[in-house]
């Protein structure tokens, strides 16, 4: 009987079909539960199976599960995506297979919540209140101070999120996020933040181990569209184990350490800021940035902690990957885009790809989704990786008709 590895769900940006790809290097066969497998590029990967299903219905997914294990021996159920990552650990625990704490996990995705657990550990954190409306909001933000961070409590990829430096700024964010235009998963929660200035900074951990510190950069506020990610970070030995040690303080407040975690953090006057924890590996390409960088595939060792084998995270060389996102600059119909196969060409690059195709409606939304695609490059120094990445970019093109 052949071994399957089940993911819930799948990203548009890429991690699927690397988790696709991993696990048929494993020997495993790939079989993705969606409720539409036509949103997500990796369904059309030779030999991976789809399976349309509801992945918010639990016992749905139950009877599906069950009903493949009379073709396969199902070795793991994992997701690339949060959203799902819970409910992959509550299918886990009904099949008694190795997989995340699903109340950690669902605990964690509440930001208020987790902000909580947080401050209660000691952990570093910026100023933050919860709000239900425009009046709550208005005061929490006199409260903290402005500039503020007003964004939903549930969320990913800066969906909703603003730097508000004003208090008309905060009143017309509010009004957007709870006037119908803004799209809930859940019910309307804000968070206010004090906004944590200073160099935004990735942790990658598998298990209780941290793999990879990394820099991450954005574009100009009130907006935080990614516009680049650099591996490693400078950072002294001093500041590598201050963000280290405050990565492991947030596993253990929040009851993680079981399988992959990615923390964000700003270095502030009072050092590694905690912005936020996820309870999963950092979407693409920070798994292609690092396996380059170290020579470590956190993707293969995630699956194979889902399937209760052990994983390997020695690092094998060191060198210094970064990627550039091809941001859109404007609203309109994307005529054309091209230059990936010239970038591809230029020495130093190890990846070109496009997230969107021809006549592809472009509506700047000021977060992941304004990205057009990335640029991925790896050499000795961190000079030569950005001036290859920079002569990579300079090839590629579009056009785009308002």
């Amino acid at each position: 009987m052949a071994r399957a590895l089940i993911q819930l769900g799948g990203t548009v940006m890429g991690s699927s079909l690397l988790y696709v790809q991993a696990a048929q290097r494993l020997g495993l066969q790939p079989i993705t539960l969606s409720a539409d497998p036509t949103r997500y590029d990796h369904f059309a990967a030779k030999g991976a199976e789809t399976i349309r299903v509801d992945i918010d219905d639990l016992d749905a997914l139950i009877r599906e599960c069950s009903r493949l294990r009379a073709t396969y021996d199902i070795a793991g159920i994992t997701s690339a995506r949060d959203a799902f990552y819970a409910t992959a650990g509550k299918l886990c625990r009904h099949f008694d297979l190795p997989g995340p704490n699903p109340e950690a996990i669902e605990q964690c995705l509440d930001k208020h919540t987790q902000r909580q657990l947080l401050a209660s550990s000691g952990v570093p954190i910026p100023a933050y209140r919860l709000a239900a409306n425009v009046a709550e909001v208005k005061v929490s933000a006199a409260e903290i101070g402005l500039p503020v961070i007003v964004k939903p409590a549930a969320g990913s990829g800066s969906v909703g999120v603003r730097l508000c430096r004003t208090a008309d700024e905060v009143v017309e964010h509010t009004n957007y996020l709870l006037g119908g235009q803004f799209m809930w998963q859940s019910a309307p929660k804000l968070l206010v933040e004090e906004f944590a200035q200073g160099p935004h900074y990735m942790a990658d951990i598998i298990g209780n181990e941290v793999i990879g510190i990394g820099t991450l950069d954005f574009g100009p506020p009130p907006h935080f569209v990614y516009h680049g990610c650099t591996y490693p970070a400078l950072l002294s030995d001093d500041e590598h184990e201050r963000i280290a040690d405050v990565s492991l303080s947030c596993l253990r407040a929040l009851g993680l350490g079981w399988g992959p975690t990615g923390i964000e953090f700003r270095w502030t006057k009072r050092g590694p800021v905690v912005i936020e924890v996820n309870p999963r590996l950092h979407g693409a390409p920070t798994p292609q940035l690092l396996h380059l960088a170290y020579g470590v595939d956190l993707i293969t060792a995630h699956i194979k902690v889902a399937i209760g084998e052990e994983w390997n995270l020695r690092k094998r060389h060191s060198q210094t990957a970064a990627a550039r996102f091809l941001i859109a600059d404007r609203d309109g119909t994307l005529d054309w885009i091209d230059g990936d196969s010239q970038a591809l060409a230029v020495s130093g690059v190890a990846e070109v790809k496009f997230y969107v195709e021809p006549k592809a409606p472009i509506v700047r939304k000021g977060d992941y989704r304004d990205c057009l695609g990335h640029v991925i490059a790896a050499s000795s120094s961190l000079r030569r990786t950005e001036a290859i990445l920079q002569r990579a970019v300079d090839l590629i093109h579009w056009s785009i008709t308002p």
